[in-house]
């Protein structure tokens, strides 16, 4: 899939600029601060209707307007597409074509995007919020029913908690009424579990490969998919749990505690790892993911590079822009604060490539 022609109004410091990318690497450079990330950002949010950066899309607006609009004409597997994402008065409106979506969730899978930048560290170091959010980013574009039961799940679990707060304030309980959302959330969970389960099974061979070749074999890398279900129904949980959701107002089990435990050399990552090895462990997990991405949805996933040479010597960076170049067709866009650098990495790796210069939210072409 190829991204032919962006255009971006009012997101973020962009008051209005233009893309037209070649299909090869596109390294978008500049000062931080100016914009460079934005950019990405922006085509992360055509394909995903979401921003990378934040949870709150009213903090895409750029500071003095009352409204964004993003632009984006693309190549699928040489069927021509145009996706339109307008934003205003709290209202977010995406078209494809000219027609407007119904359901947001109807356009996830349609343009895959695989995201590697800076704030990707918090998927080793902070909560478990952040390793199941790259499960459900990778499962959601692959499998359009893993997002409906995600949807429907999230849903119903907000109903049982604010009914259990209800319990709680007004000191009754209701057994019969509570069951009533027990048994509509067992078959999402349920779904959901198993394919997180098979997932990972599939993930993690090609995973612990690109690691090796990354880390030129020097350690040996897992995951384990952690989850309660695997060990008890779903349905014996919540029941087993009632007592202690009444006490802490919310539902304590189901697939929204699961988590992934990551080891290097079987010890847990956290606790081991160098900066380097992390650094090197989440780009193996975004290239596997694009590998898993790409042969599922029969179409090469975007790439969207932040910063990936920040820390690394020239040597390493040439290393690492070969072994991406080796494993995708697709394309790429990279960001960097260093022009002459990212021109000799990729020329060097023999890619085809555009640099575009940006300052302030202004991009001009460099080459």
């Amino acid at each position: 899939m190829i991204l032919k022609h962006l255009k971006v109004a009012n997101y973020r410091n962009h008051e209005a600029s233009e893309l037209k990318p070649v299909n090869g690497v596109n390294c978008i450079v500049g000062q931080n601060g100016m914009g460079k990330t934005n950019i990405l950002d922006a085509i992360y949010f055509l394909c995903m209707t979401k921003s990378h950066i934040s949870g709150q899309d009213k903090s895409l607006v750029r500071h003095t307007a009352d409204f964004v609009r993003v632009e984006g004409k693309f190549d699928r597997e040489n069927e021509p597409v145009k996706i339109v994402s307008k934003l205003q008065a709290g209202k977010k409106r995406f078209e494809r074509d000219d027609v407007a979506y119904k359901k947001l969730a109807d356009h996830i899978g349609l343009l895959p995007v695989v995201v590697y930048s800076p704030k990707e560290i918090a998927i080793v170091n902070e909560g478990s919020i952040e390793r199941r959010r790259f499960l459900d980013n990778g499962l959601s574009q692959i499998d359009p029913q893993y997002l409906h039961h995600l949807l429907v799940y999230r849903k119903v679990k907000k109903q049982r908690d604010a009914l259990l707060n209800e319990f709680a304030d007004k000191r009754y309980f209701d057994q019969k009424l509570i069951t009533t959302f027990d048994e509509q959330l067992i078959p999402p969970a349920n779904y959901i579990a198993l394919k997180r389960q098979e997932f990972i099974a599939a993930f993690l061979p090609i995973f612990s490969n690109l690691y090796r070749e990354i880390s030129n074999g020097q350690e040996a890398v897992s995951i384990t998919y952690k989850s309660k279900m695997l060990e008890i129904p779903f349905g014996e949980l919540l029941k087993q749990n009632i007592e202690k959701d009444k006490v802490l107002k919310r539902t304590s089990v189901g697939i929204h505690k699961d988590d992934l435990s990551f080891f290097i050399n079987e010890t847990p990552l956290k606790h081991y790892a160098s900066q380097g090895q992390i650094k090197s462990f989440i780009l193996a997990l975004k290239i596997a993911q694009y590998e898993m991405l790409k042969a599922k949805i029969k179409t090469a996933p975007i790439l969207l590079f932040d910063d990936i040479f920040d820390k690394l010597d020239l040597k390493r960076a040439k290393h690492l822009l070969a072994l991406i170049r080796e494993r995708t067709l697709g394309q790429i866009f990279i960001t960097d604060t260093d022009s002459s650098r990212v021109e000799l990495i990729v020329k060097e790796a023999g890619l085809d490539f555009k640099i575009f210069n940006i300052e302030n939210g202004q991009i001009t072409n460099q080459n």
